[in-house]
């Protein structure tokens, strides 16, 4: 297999954990991963009405590009680069784009 597939495969399945977790305050909230597998982008976005209020927001956003699975969002406390680095991805392959140029590097 591949690194990309390996990549796409990894990434999938953390989305597919992560989209069956409802927030406690918030039940009835709508998660929906988005996959282009041609162009490698992956997100995790939450939806729906809460107080009155529409929310649309993706949770997780990961590319995979140049070799690496770059984290480009991860609105949680959960250690994303940690799971990824446990299911096999290698710590150098993992840019956290979300970080200053100089810290990007896990």
């Amino acid at each position: 297999m591949g690194k990309a597939l390996k990549y796409q495969k990894i990434i999938q399945q953390l989305l597919e954990e992560y989209a069956v977790i409802k927030p406690i305050n918030w039940p009835d909230a709508e998660h929906q991963i988005i996959s282009d597998i041609k162009d490698n982008h992956y997100q995790l976005v939450r939806m729906g009405w809460k107080n009155g209020r529409y929310h649309h927001y993706s949770i997780f956003h990961f590319d995979i590009k140049d070799g690496k699975i770059w984290v480009r969002q991860n609105r949680t406390d959960v250690d994303i680069e940690g799971e990824l680095i446990d299911l096999g991805v290698a710590k150098n392959e993992i840019v956290l784009a979300y970080q200053f140029r100089e810290m990007q590097a896990v």
